[in-house]
């Protein structure tokens, strides 16, 4: 035990309902049994911190941009002065994104250059309202320093990136990488399961005011406008069956949506839900998950749902649609603004039980494929690669003795 391995790990907060953060979660629960992990973080919530030595880092109250800010000096001080005054120091340094200048490996799991790529139409002022601009400017300016970093820190040939998809890995290509490594994220086999969808249905769809025959379909996530809900409510508007719910489950602010949901007549068919830890409540009550994001580096909701025995509707810009086989163990669309063929499909499996059924009881075979155990020895396989690599360039320049 006193010769494993010493990992910094750098994450701004650490809980197990955000997907990033519950990835390196579950890593570092993981990875805690071959490795001294110690984790720089200013929040952590429901990780298992037996075996894990967490330093905190204070949080600045404040706008997201100065908050940042702060969190990124804060953590190369903290990390000087335990190497400087404490004599820590670390055999690897592993972060998820952006979040220093020093590590040895990051998994990328948002390319913010992307994303921005695809949102920036919606923060031109002249598509805002005046009242909406000091957001607007906050989050330009928040956009343009996580992009400068990106280029400065992807673009080092000292790191090592992981992506989680092969998108990700494609579009990481831009900064003169290649030959990036995938890991996919996984999911709780105890947690995603048809038993527990079983077990939960009828509570759940009775606290939430569905009929058994009423079709319910399930969004999960923040930023809706990037997870393509204006679609997908243009989508189920346009169906012409008045037998379905949509739930729309996240933190966002449902008003943008408001005027939409009034124009098609949906105020009783749309709810608006808080997320909550227990998220499997949510798909039990579900029939199918759509998902038409316009940019999604993977997407951890749908292949939760698939495990679960859920059909799910995923636009081909997420990247947990590249472990799907469109119309086997889920459907594909190619578009995500493409409000005619995803009216289509949503109508095809309202009409069509059996359908569901094929399509729920594959997704269920493929989304056990992809476990938390898989990633995290995915991941322990590269922190052994380049831990050799360097053992080995400390025995080639070591000096030979007479």
């Amino acid at each position: 035990m006193e010769n494993r391995p010493r990992v910094a790990v750098i994450s701004p907060f650490l809980d197990k309902r955000h997907g990033t953060e519950r990835c390196v979660a579950e890593q570092i629960e993981r990875l805690a049994k071959k490795y001294e992990i110690h984790l720089y973080s200013a929040r952590v919530d429901g990780v298992d911190l037996s075996r894990i030595t967490w330093h905190r880092i204070s949080a600045l109250p404040g706008p997201h941009l100065l908050g940042f800010c702060w969190w990124f000096f804060a953590n190369h001080w903290r990390r000087w002065w335990d190497r400087q005054f404490r004599g820590r120091r670390y055999d690897l340094t592993y972060t998820p994104g952006i979040n220093c200048l020093n590590a040895d490996i990051i998994s990328v799991h948002v390319l913010f250059s992307e994303l921005y790529r695809q949102v920036r139409d919606t923060l031109d002022f002249s598509h805002n309202p005046s009242s909406s601009w000091l957001r607007l400017v906050h989050r330009r300016l928040y956009y343009g320093l996580i992009m400068e970093l990106e280029k400065l820190i992807y673009s080092r040939r000292q790191c090592c990136l992981t992506a989680v998809s092969q998108r990700t890995a494609e579009n990481l290509s831009r900064f003169g990488r290649c030959q990036i490594p995938v890991i996919y994220h996984g999911i709780s086999r105890e947690r995603f399961n048809p038993q527990n969808r079983n077990r939960l249905r009828q509570p759940s769809r009775s606290h939430l005011g569905i009929a058994e025959a009423t079709l319910c379909l399930l969004l999960v996530g923040n930023g809706w406008k990037n997870k393509g809900l204006e679609t997908l409510l243009e989508a189920v508007g346009s169906s012409g069956s008045a037998d379905w719910r949509l739930l729309v489950v996240g933190q966002d602010d449902p008003l943008p949506y408001r005027n939409a949901i009034a124009r098609m007549g949906l105020e009783q068919r749309v709810t608006f839900l808080p997320p909550r830890p227990d998220v499997e409540f949510y798909y039990a009550a579900a029939d199918v998950y759509v998902s038409p994001s316009w940019e999604d580096a993977f997407g951890l909701p749908p292949l939760e749902a698939m495990a679960c025995g859920l059909p799910a509707i995923v636009s081909s810009r997420a990247g947990v649609s590249e472990v799907i086989t469109d119309g086997v163990d889920g459907i594909v669309l190619k578009d995500p603004k493409d409000v005619t063929s995803l009216a289509r499909m949503i109508s095809s499996l309202h009409g069509n039980p059996a359908l569901r059924r094929a399509l729920g009881e594959k997704a269920v075979q493929t989304a056990l494929q992809y476990t938390w155990d898989r990633n995290a020895a995915q991941l322990d396989a590269l922190f052994a690669q380049i831990l050799e690599q360097r053992r080995g360039l400390r025995t080639a320049k070591a000096p030979v003795k007479p």
